[in-house]
């Protein structure tokens, strides 16, 4: 791969920056004017190669540029995103992608956060992905199915409908039933930011019900997104995993008690400790009946 610092000797334009500089003055005076001929790909071509300019702000300026063209300004930058020898000309094409959003880049860009050997490619890609919203859902949700794909892809595509939230809902509550553990784990994620962001109480019904999914990293994974929403009426679903056969599932619940933080919690923690064998789930127990005393010592002299 070429040196991200210089512009490539491999750039079909090769402009010195006088060159680039004229040629956005150019641009900049079109789209101003509302002149600029969308359907003049030679042009958004020599744009989308302006890219490889070593000046960050050079790059910045033309992505915006062609972020304002739009739509037709998508099959070049998806070329350049697929093929282009630069990787700082992927890297400005993904991101100038997010910046339009088009639907036609998604398999683009999913192949290029699998493929491309440039790590700010790949996340520049998946950061498209997000932007373009429930267009993307399939796609992602294909790559946490897999077998084939990383864990750092899948971890990707688990961001990515996490920012993507409520456009995404319906999918994800289908998915919540797939037979992968691994996609109902991402989906309980993602479904937790749906939660946050509003009271849509079929969110967090979908994450009560989760805790009692057959695979212990779905259970943690609804646990811990409870604990972090302090949802309350999630209380007695906790206190029941608190006997589970599973210790990882114990300990999910009693930290996710101990984040809601309510008096409710303290006498079925404190039961449960008594018969709890396993030391790591004692000392996150203990923790979790610590903190709670504490905070309904400091609610007593408020």
């Amino acid at each position: 791969m070429l040196n991200s610092e210089t512009q490539s000797g491999a750039d079909s334009l090769n402009l010195s920056h006088a060159e680039t500089d004229a040629l956005f003055s150019v641009v900049s005076e079109q789209l101003s004017l509302n002149t600029f001929n969308s359907d003049d790909q030679e042009l958004i071509k020599q744009m989308v190669e302006s890219m490889a300019d070593s000046r960050g702000m050079v790059r910045l300026s033309f992505a915006e540029a062609l972020g304002k063209i739009g739509k037709p300004a998508t099959p070049l930058l998806m070329e350049a995103v697929a093929n282009h020898p630069n990787p700082v000309v992927r890297r400005a094409s993904a991101k100038t992608l997010t910046l339009i959003a088009d639907p036609i880049a998604v398999p683009t860009l999913v192949n290029a956060l699998l493929n491309d050997e440039d790590m700010v490619v790949k996340t520049s890609s998946v950061g498209g992905l997000a932007k373009i919203g429930e267009a993307a859902v399939p796609a992602l949700l294909k790559i946490l199915a897999s077998t084939e794909y990383p864990e750092s892809a899948k971890g990707h595509a688990v961001w990515a409908l996490g920012f993507i939230g409520a456009e995404a809902k319906e999918h994800l509550y289908r998915e919540i039933n797939s037979d992968s553990a691994e996609v109902r784990a991402a989906v309980v994620g993602a479904i937790a930011k749906i939660a946050q962001e509003g009271t849509q109480e079929g969110a967090f019904n979908i994450l009560i019900n989760a805790l009692n999914d057959p695979s212990e990293i779905v259970r943690s994974e609804a646990a811990a997104a409870l604990g972090s929403l302090t949802y309350r009426s999630a209380i007695p679903s906790l206190v029941e995993l608190l006997r589970h056969t599973d210790w990882e599932t114990r300990k999910a619940a009693a930290l996710a008690l101990m984040k809601i933080g309510d008096g409710a919690a303290l006498e079925p923690l404190q039961a449960a400790l008594t018969e709890e064998e396993e030391a790591g789930v004692q000392a996150v127990m203990k923790l979790a009946i610590s903190q709670i005393e504490r905070q309904l010592e400091e609610e007593a002299w408020e």
